[in-house]
């Protein structure tokens, strides 16, 4: 199959799962086949599914990330001993764990192609993120709280483990718990890569983006956080890894000044 062929595949695999979608017309436009692909993907329950359709999902999403491109973090320079800061797509970051804002549910983010990360994340590491994270889920028996920390593999993405963390949302005026649950956030996805060996983790701005921390103040918790855990307790090397300009403008200031 070439790439147009597994795209067709999976679409229509995707598609003949749900009666609801048999009236729904294929695109011609091959980005938006794939917006059609990306949004069955972002709505699918976590069920079984099998082995040929994984088969041909993960050629695909390697592909796609082939065409990207990776960027190993270690060819990187990093702006102070063991920490790095990098301006780009996590998805496509070589390195232990990244870490993804994750939704109290854990099973990632249902809106059909939004922006946020957590959806990213889902979508190109494959469906077998979503299955593992329910399972997580299942046994844990309730909704994951704010400021903890859970691994599951990577799938297809370049990273080898993703570490997913429950951001406080901040639905009004910003408090001393807000803060200290974002702290906890940071620690607690340190500890767990410190205790299952992985040497190195990229942190997404957690928080700042739907769940509306402020940036400022969330980039000051973030560096503060790293830099106490670094000192006081590991070898493990850190990426602060931004999207928008204005957030590399930040974490550029404050790790100059520590």
């Amino acid at each position: 199959m070439n790439t147009t062929d597994k795209l067709n595949y999976l679409i229509k695999h995707l598609l003949s799962e749900n009666s609801d979608y048999e009236n729904i017309a294929v695109p011609e436009d091959t980005e938006q086949r794939f917006r059609l692909f990306r949004s069955l993907v972002n709505v699918r329950a976590p069920k079984p599914v099998s082995e040929e359709f994984l088969a041909v999902q993960d050629e695909f999403l390697q592909g796609e990330l082939a065409e990207k491109g990776v960027v190993n973090y270690k060819e990187l320079s990093p702006v102070k001993p063991r920490i790095y800061l990098w301006q780009g797509d996590i998805t496509t970051l070589k390195c232990g764990a990244i870490v993804n804002a994750a939704n109290a549910q854990m099973l990632g983010c249902f809106c059909p192609c939004h922006g946020c990360i957590d959806n990213a994340i889902h979508t190109f590491s494959g469906v077998q993120m979503r299955l593992e994270c329910a399972e997580i889920m299942r046994k844990q028996g309730f909704d994951e709280p704010v400021g903890r920390a859970k691994i599951t593999s990577a799938y297809n993405l370049p990273c080898d483990k993703i570490i997913h963390t429950v951001g406080p949302y901040v639905g009004g005026k910003l408090t001393d718990k807000h803060c200290e649950q974002l702290k906890s956030c940071y620690r607690e996805c340190l500890k767990s890569a410190e205790q299952s060996g992985i040497p190195s983790i990229a942190f997404c701005c957690i928080s700042t983006g739907e769940y509306h921390f402020p940036n400022e103040k969330a980039a000051e918790i973030a560096v503060k956080t790293v830099n106490e855990f670094l000192r006081n307790n590991s070898d493990i090397e850190v990426i602060f890894n931004v999207f928008k300009d204005e957030d590399h403008t930040l974490y550029k200031r404050l790790l100059s000044g520590n």
